[in-house]
């Protein structure tokens, strides 16, 4: 890996998120659910900010936004500086404009979301780029992903009585479901490459993320957060999960060694040897540029 890939705005602060910050985004999405009910959990936005990182073409916020929170109602707009905002993070130098839709309440509100969303891009991006041996190195990318089933567990009978009979996402399936929405979203961009070993990379590295949406159906072996505590992630998802991590960069780094996508050029049509010559000399193409 190479340290030429940071996506981050120049002097920029890529300072980790805080819980607090964490904690304030998760309530703004709770705010948007209730006027949409499709809104995603952070986890779902965490995997879809680190696929459109990776992508082969800078995909920016005016296009994103509405396929990751479906923009329904309200007035607003997002300037995006390129002083102020990394590449893709919001829409490069245009306006993110969601007059006439956004679930957002207002636009203060949609202001405080990307000045976090940017914030956590910057941070996801640096990781990315910084060449690292060990995903345990402290400048290692780590989603912010929640064992929800060790969650539950802790909770009173009562408490888990209460909740819906739905099943609960394993470890990282979340953030890998929120990964591979991005990809389908723009799978275009994520067409395999001719290149037999870049090829090779990537089927193995979005085979690995794939995996992951998956259900843990093996026997609980590892508590992730809490030493001693009860266990509810099986070792064979720990190995899942950092394998995963791993494909992330070497999408990361097969896309952006190739750039972007480059359109076929299309040959003008030919003129016949009897038409007139393009030029305009008024002779036939065969006695003039066709000669």
């Amino acid at each position: 890996m190479t340290d030429t890939l940071v996506d981050t705005a120049p002097g920029k602060d890529t300072s980790p998120l805080e819980f607090t910050d964490f904690d304030e985004l998760d309530a703004i999405l709770d705010d948007l659910r209730i006027r949409h009910d499709e809104t995603p959990r952070w986890e779902f936005c965490e995997g879809f900010m680190a696929a459109l990182i990776c992508c082969r073409r800078v995909i920016g916020a005016s296009e994103y936004l509405p396929v990751l929170l479906d923009i329904g109602t309200g007035d607003g707009v997002v300037p995006a500086d390129d002083a102020d905002l990394p590449a893709g993070a919001a829409g490069g130098s245009d306006e993110l404009d969601i007059s006439g839709g956004g679930s957002f309440a207002d636009d203060a509100q949609l202001q405080r979301f990307m000045e976090l969303w940017v914030k956590r891009w910057n941070e996801v991006a640096l990781a990315l780029s910084t060449p690292v041996e060990s995903l345990d190195d402290g400048r290692a990318y780590y989603p912010e992903v929640m064992d929800l089933r060790g969650a539950v567990a802790k909770l009173s009978p009562e408490e888990r009585a209460g909740m819906p009979g739905d099943d609960i996402p394993s470890y990282g399936q979340v953030w890998a479901l929120g990964f591979m929405y991005a990809v389908e979203s723009w799978s275009e961009e994520w067409t395999a490459p001719r290149d037999r070993e870049s090829r090779k990379v990537l089927d193995e590295a979005v085979g690995a993320i794939i995996a992951l949406t998956e259900e843990d159906t093996d026997a609980p072996a590892v508590c992730v957060y809490e030493e001693g505590g009860d266990p509810t992630v099986s070792k064979r998802r720990l190995g899942e999960f950092a394998d995963a991590l791993w494909g992330v960069y070497d999408l990361r780094n097969v896309w952006h060694s190739l750039g972007a996508r480059v359109a076929p050029l299309r040959a003008a049509d030919k003129p016949g040897r009897n038409d007139a010559c393009f030029c305009g000399s008024g002779k036939k193409y065969k006695k003039c540029h066709g000669a």
